[in-house]
């Protein structure tokens, strides 16, 4: 009897200790982490990203006029004469500036107004031709081709209407063609151009578009800085914050180079130069060592020099 007591008391523990040691069942747990929002645009870049297509810049801190022309690919004083700016060191933060030529900006207003009045006339044909064509079409070209009409008035209605009708018909392709032209001459112009390098020297910097906008070349002090290629001189001074005396040389419409941190410069704004020509003597304005910064830009976007320039 004992030993059954016993036996029963040793079973009831080890089913103790089994239920004890039984891994209970959990619920599983689930990652409910939301991803982090997407920051929408602020109402602000978006008003700078619809300023930029229409040829505007907001000022921010920091800016100078000239530093924005740079950038752009513009003189800094079309950029005075744009904003009707009595004082070119005078930009506020948040101000509004046009960077494009107005005309630029204007181009698709003034297609909608010569193309529209024609279009509005045409649905009757007979009627509207006789009556609006003498008076719309031909008074602002010019007055032999008004008094050609008269002429034609004396001798006969169908031959005036017949002189009248090709006008409208050219109108709306000479204002179409020439954007399409403008950018094929100024990709010809920019073939045409022949480039060296500016100075002689170890590069010590190449381009790369996140760090260095150009290269840098090392020398010695007073050493020659020539222009990379024929073109007008745009700009120089020491306006601009981290450049130190700076030359801005324009070839094309579309390219300009600019040559960095010399010590004297000697060319002035508005000055033509041929490729190879002395403009300035290398230098360590606003730099740590003596070097020649240089860029080219194109559309004011800073592009590999070595896409340009020969083999050394």
């Amino acid at each position: 009897m004992t030993n059954k007591s016993n036996l029963l008391a040793l079973s009831f523990a080890l089913a103790l200790l089994s239920a004890c040691t039984t891994t209970p069942n959990q619920a599983p747990v689930v990652d409910r982490t939301l991803p982090p929002p997407v920051k929408p645009a602020t109402p602000s870049e978006t008003a700078q990203i619809a300023r930029d297509e229409r040829g505007l810049y907001t000022v921010k801190k920091g800016d100078t006029l000239i530093r924005i022309a740079l950038e752009y690919g513009q003189n800094y004083r079309d950029l005075v004469t744009w904003n009707n700016l009595s004082n070119p060191n005078d930009i506020k933060v948040d101000q509004v500036l046009r960077v494009l030529p107005p005309d630029s900006a204007s181009n698709g207003v003034q297609t909608g107004a010569i193309v529209m009045p024609p279009a509005e006339k045409t649905p009757p044909p007979p009627p509207v031709v006789k009556k609006t064509e003498p008076k719309g079409e031909k008074k602002p070209y010019s007055e032999s081709a008004l008094a050609e009409l008269q002429r034609a008035d004396g001798n006969g209605n169908g031959k005036a209407e017949a002189s009248v009708r090709p006008a409208p018909a050219p109108s709306p392709a000479v204002v179409a063609a020439p954007p399409a032209a403008a950018a094929a001459a100024a990709s010809a112009e920019d073939e045409k151009l022949s480039w060296m390098w500016p100075s002689e020297g170890r590069v010590v910097a190449t381009f790369d578009e996140g760090k260095n906008k150009g290269v840098d070349i090392a020398g010695k002090a007073g050493q020659q800085v020539v222009a990379a290629g024929a073109g007008k001189v745009m700009y120089a001074g020491s306006g601009i914050r981290g450049y130190g005396n700076l030359v801005i040389v324009k070839h094309s419409n579309s390219l300009l180079s600019a040559y960095a941190h010399n010590r004297t410069i000697v060319v002035k704004e508005g000055q033509s130069v041929t490729k190879g020509q002395m403009i300035a003597e290398m230098g360590d304005s606003d730099a740590d060592s003596v070097k020649l910064h240089f860029e080219i830009r194109q559309q004011g976007k800073p592009v590999d020099p070595s896409r340009f320039l020969p083999n050394r």
